[in-house]
């Protein structure tokens, strides 16, 4: 019975699982938190992942691993390896200006944003690795001056467990490489001139892009390292995702994701053009308040993740009215990154708990619906909405989101989607199939309710308020 491991990096916490190679059953698992922030010293991560692979019995017996983790920052590191500063994350809005400079850069406006979308399938914000860049070389250019390679954090880590063997041992895979604005998932290659025009200079060190099987080194046991992939793709693989299915992710991030047997490019900039592990694409939207919304209302209310799910379905589907807009960490989509949450409809009828959790949860998922919404409009067929991440642990979130979503929604049993599927991979890598593995995920529950229209009308109302509000701020 070979092991396979494997690991998600994520935003909050490092998870590693140990599975069957074959069957994917779960044989250990281990986890331990990451420092709160936006910068983080990526030791900080290499001692949390040592911290969760001890909690889950070590990496001695298993037969390959592989790394997934949070998206799109950036760790610079100087010519002996060491780090230059702290990663910036995905989740940092410092570049926002950075971003809408590499767009002018391109031609401005929409011509500019339609340059972007052709040349790499993004059009630059601030989460984007290449806008990071941009604002390196302006705002630390002592720091800028020094890095000698740039990775990602999935990278940096993979690069560590297999002993930091020097910087040409760099290695990548398709799906982090497409987030960072300077690879493109249609043509398979970097975009140097990009890298050039965000840095100032375009000899960084970048790591080797692999394809799905790919072997980014070897743990000390000499057990093969797979090549790796962000989050999203890997939660992809880990939930089974196949062309037509939509995953709809609510982690630290809410993530609107589908595999596609062709890349895309959306001048609009909603939808993202990534790469998935398989060697498909993987069109993808991406809000910046997901589950966090949940944990804000729950602070506010002074209750735990139990009670505000009873509360919320306690409520009238529509909350009377109200409506919040979540956008309590600025927002990716739509791009507002200096926005604020907003609430409107508060009258002495909804002014209560009850109503306050209904609309934390709708508002949360209305922003994921207009992401569906966009990927609809390129032309995304939708089979299933499968629903997986922390915030599909609400009962409410689960019971909710038909009637927003207008959809069936699907509820694998609830796990670590992201590591599974880094997992999977390390399992691909040990069969060398041409295909994953099979692995049964267990019974899928499927939620059902009528659609609410009104619930989106009033939530479109309530955002297009919210961003006049915002942008005749500032």
């Amino acid at each position: 019975m070979p092991l396979v491991a494997g690991v998600d990096s994520s935003t909050q916490s490092c998870k590693v699982v140990i599975r069957d190679a074959e069957t994917g059953a779960l044989v250990r698992e281990g986890r331990a938190p990451h420092p709160v922030g936006t910068a983080v010293p990526p030791a900080a991560w290499e001692a949390a992942l040592a911290a969760a692979v001890e909690r889950a019995g070590g990496l001695d017996d298993v037969a390959a691993a592989s790394v997934a983790g949070q998206m799109q920052g950036m760790v610079c590191l100087d010519v002996d390896g060491g780090v230059v500063r702290d990663a910036v994350l995905w989740n940092d809005t410092r570049s926002a200006g950075a971003a809408r400079d590499l767009i002018a850069d391109l031609g401005g406006g929409e011509a500019g944003r339609r340059a972007w979308a052709e040349a790499v399938g993004l059009v630059p914000v601030a989460s984007f690795t290449v806008t990071k860049l941009r604002w390196l070389a302006s705002a630390e250019p002592d720091h800028a001056a020094r890095t000698a390679a740039v990775c990602l954090p999935h990278d940096w880590l993979t690069w560590r467990l297999a002993g930091a063997p020097g910087l040409e041992a760099l290695r990548t895979d398709r799906s982090e490489a497409s987030g960072t604005g300077y690879w493109s998932a249609a043509t398979g290659r970097y975009r140097r001139d990009l890298v050039g025009l965000a840095f100032g200079r375009d000899d960084v060190l970048l790591p080797e892009v692999l394809g799905p099987t790919g072997r980014a080194g070897q743990l000390r046991s000499g057990a093969p390292l797979g090549a790796g992939g962000g989050d999203c793709a890997a939660a992809a693989l880990g939930a089974g995702a196949e062309p037509g299915d939509v995953v709809v992710s609510i982690g630290t991030s809410g993530i609107v994701s589908t595999v596609a047997d062709a890349p895309v490019a959306d001048p609009g900039g909603i939808v993202a053009g990534y790469a998935d592990l398989t060697g498909r694409f993987l069109p993808l939207v991406c809000t910046l308040n997901a589950a966090r919304v949940l944990d804000a209302a729950a602070a506010m209310l002074r209750v735990d993740h139990a009670e505000l799910s009873a509360l919320a379905l306690s409520a009238p589907a529509g909350a009377d009215g109200l409506v919040l807009v979540p956008y309590l960490e600025g927002e990716r989509t739509p791009d507002r990154p200096h926005a604020t949450g907003a609430v409107h409809g508060l009258t002495l009828r909804t002014s209560t708990p009850a109503h306050v959790a209904r609309a934390a949860v709708e508002g949360m998922l209305c922003a994921l619906a207009d992401g569906l919404d966009a990927m609809v409009a390129l032309g995304t067929a939708v089979n299933r909405i499968i629903l997986v991440g922390g915030g599909a642990r609400s009962a409410a979130v689960r019971r909710i989101a038909p009637s927003v979503f207008g959809r069936p929604v699907l509820v694998p049993p609830l796990g670590e989607h992201v590591a599974d599927g880094a997992a999977r991979q390390a399992a691909w890598v040990v069969s060398g199939g041409p295909r994953p593995p099979a692995w049964d995920a267990g019974p899928v529950a499927r939620h059902e309710a009528d659609a609410v229209p009104a619930i989106r009308e009033r939530y479109a109302a309530a955002r297009a308020h919210t961003l006049d509000a915002a942008g005749r701020a500032g």
